[in-house]
């Protein structure tokens, strides 16, 4: 089965409410639905660019990589994460058609080349108070990205699902705020951490789709805010 079928599955499981709960830190991920703001990233899949995965462990899916941006380190909100492209709903406007409108903002991309899968379940962004609805898609004519605005993203990068999915390249990220510390999974690939609400939407996305190997949760990864 590919991996494109494996991410249509999963929008059908989701719809029919028969996706599996991939962990209980996916399941914290909820705010106020009465107060919170709307908004909506896209989790965008393409077959692999000609930059190879480092990783030569034999991880499925192979040949996949994923499109993530760091955010500005200027930004009073989340500066200098990793995260998917995406950001505010408008008013009258669709989580699809925000998650798509944001992307081609922040990175160039040319919409045209995607094709939208579905919406997953709406996750909480606590921090600022966003419930976010992951929009997943196919990247059916990859187009050229880069950096738009760099007042709003230092970088707009593809990075390999193999990596991603490597045991090496999995940590649990630490960062201590007001007296208490939490841990989140984290991904520590192409010289950046994926850490937060992206490692913990990325981890349960690739529970629910079966792609995760085991990994040693016991290593812990400082981050320095």
């Amino acid at each position: 089965m590919s991996a494109r079928q494996d991410l249509i599955d999963l929008v059908g499981r989701t719809d029919s409410g028969n996706a599996p709960e991939p962990d209980a830190l996916w399941a914290a991920l909820t705010v106020d639905e009465t107060i919170a703001r709307r908004a909506a990233v896209l989790m965008l899949f393409g077959a692999l660019d000609d930059v190879p995965a480092s990783s030569g462990k034999p991880l499925a899916p192979a040949d996949l990589d994923v499109l993530l941006l760091e955010r500005a380190h200027t930004l009073e909100s989340h500066p200098g994460q990793v995260a998917f492209p995406g950001g505010s709903i408008d008013p009258d406007e669709s989580p699809v058609a925000a998650a798509l409108r944001e992307a081609e903002e922040e990175t160039g991309l040319d919409t045209d080349g995607v094709e939208v899968l579905g919406t997953l379940q709406q996750l909480g962004l606590a921090r600022s108070n966003f419930l976010v609805t992951p929009v997943l898609a196919w990247w059916a004519s990859p187009s050229p990205v880069r950096v738009v605005d760099y007042g709003e993203s230092a970088q707009v990068f593809r990075i390999p699902v193999r990596d991603l999915l490597d045991p090496d390249n999995r940590v649990m990220s630490t960062v201590s705020r007001g007296g208490q510390t939490f841990n989140s999974p984290a991904f520590t690939v192409n010289g950046v951490v994926v850490w937060g609400f992206t490692g913990i939407v990325l981890t349960g996305l690739f529970d629910q789709l079966g792609w995760a190997v085991p990994w040693d949760r016991t290593r812990l990864y400082p981050i320095r805010l």
